[in-house]
């Protein structure tokens, strides 16, 4: 079958049903399943296209939340074009574009609209769209929820980018304010600015002084920040990318509490390790930081345990001059992983070593990511009446990252010549083949997702 067409039934020897996988028939109708049916072994008849996968494993599409674009204004880092070509090659069904390192960034009515403009008719992949709380546009907050942003992010240090300025502890009484009896969230880069004695400057060549320079306390403070807030006005709160185990009793005793919290950590944090990062070797380079696998195996207990929600990808490209790769300077160069197209393989690498089912895969990759931004009601679940979005992949299949299969723009990414387990064979969005075995649709099929808040406090 040829990619872009029209699915009307997926047939595999292997669907994820819930927590079984047994041969099955998804039958398709107007971009929704409409059943799903045991395979009785016999041919399926149906009146359009049955595409027969055999034995690969069909379920949901994955829901990557935390992605950066950066269209428009920085279309060289990556563009819609790109990024959800990337997606669909992992089996990612649906992104969530962060509102900062595009210029203009997501903060106002105005602005938001200009994203929308930038990203029609270029999405391969459904995606849906995070505001930004930046100092003084609280009053910004409510118009973009009406027009369907999934909810806000801001910073509590520097982004990184002028553009999208850190918030102060009024900026964010004042964001909670307007967001209070809202079902909108609030995403927060915890890091905070804390002093703390670095012994030495140390060679900016080795990750380690980059290490030292954002040490566990920047999270841990952040972190006591966010439960607080989250308490006092039950805003729902999200915590991006923890790196650190450190704040993980925080977190716990603040949701026992009854703070409406939820948490992601990334698949950086999940397959890289401090100890391993060599020198100049600045593609590596993140905030916060990659740190030791002593912490790394401690947030693989805590997602086991369900103190961590979900994993995304945190997809925050530039071009390589910004990593400073003539110089390995980790101090000076950008920080931010490229990893995509690489989530779901990623993440079943090292999760099926440790115990992890893929019933588990489908509720930290698909599942919760879409109950974090409004959109499990329709994605994340092989379920009647929910979007006909689909992963068709062989999770015991061996493949390596190289130049030639990375889809993104820039192809600088820490994962190059790694070997990874579980690959993707083809996606489907809204019963449209939109990736097979290499191939895209011709023509970008995704869709804007705007989301309709639940209209408490005239939101």
């Amino acid at each position: 079958m040829e990619p872009g067409s029209i699915v009307s039934a997926v047939r595999s020897q292997r669907v994820l049903c819930g927590e079984e996988i047994r041969p099955a028939v998804i039958f398709i109708k107007e971009e929704k399943i409409h059943s799903i049916l045991p395979d009785p072994g016999a041919s399926v008849h149906t009146a359009g296209e049955v595409l027969d996968v055999g034995n690969s494993l069909v379920m949901p599409g994955i829901v990557d939340c935390h992605v950066h674009v950066n269209e428009p204004g920085r279309t060289n880092w990556e563009g819609y074009w790109t990024a959800t070509q990337a997606a669909a090659a992992g089996g990612v069904t649906t992104i969530v574009d962060m509102p900062l390192n595009s210029i203009p960034p997501t903060t106002t009515l105005g602005n938001f609209q200009e994203k929308l403009h930038a990203a029609t008719g270029q999405c391969f992949v459904d995606t849906a769209f995070w505001g930004g709380v930046i100092p003084g546009n609280q009053l910004e907050l409510r118009p973009m929820a009406q027009a369907g942003v999934a909810g806000f992010k801001c910073f509590l240090i520097h982004s990184g980018v002028d553009e999208f300025p850190h918030v102060s502890d009024s900026d964010l009484h004042a964001a909670m304010k307007e967001l209070q009896g809202t079902d909108s969230v609030l995403l927060f880069h915890a890091e905070r600015e804390v002093q703390h004695p670095v012994a030495d400057e140390g060679d900016p060549c080795e990750y380690s002084t980059f290490l030292r320079s954002r040490p566990d306390i920047m999270e841990f403070e952040a972190i006591r920040t966010v439960t607080q807030l989250c308490l006092q006005y039950q805003v729902r709160c999200h915590i991006v990318h923890l790196s650190s185990a450190q704040p993980l009793e925080l977190i716990r005793a603040a949701r026992q509490a009854g703070a409406p919290l939820t948490v992601e950590t990334t698949h950086h944090y999940l397959n890289l390790s401090s100890e391993n990062i060599p020198a100049w070797a600045t593609q590596f380079k993140c905030c916060p930081p990659i740190r030791d696998t002593a912490n790394q195996e401690l947030l693989w207990s805590a997602l086991k345990a369900g103190d961590i929600d979900m994993v995304v990808s945190d997809h925050s490209p530039c071009t390589p001059d910004l990593k400073c790769l003539d110089n390995g300077d980790f101090m000076q160069a950008w920080g931010g992983i490229s990893s995509l197209q690489f989530g779901l393989s990623l993440f079943w690498t090292s999760a099926s070593k440790r115990g992890f089912s893929l019933s588990d895969a489908v509720r930290l990759l698909c599942k919760e990511p879409a109950q974090l931004c409004h959109l499990d009601n329709q994605k994340g679940s092989l379920i009647p009446g929910h979007d006909a979005d689909l992963v068709i992949w062989d999770p015991e299949k061996e493949f390596t990252v190289t130049g030639d299969n990375v889809h993104h723009k820039n192809k600088l990414t820490p994962y190059l010549g790694l070997a990874l387990q579980g690959e993707v064979k083809g996606t489907i969005v809204r019963g449209r083949l939109v990736y097979s075995h290499g191939s895209f649709s011709s023509q970008p099929l995704g869709k804007h997702l705007l989301i309709q808040h639940k209209t408490q406090n005239s939101l």
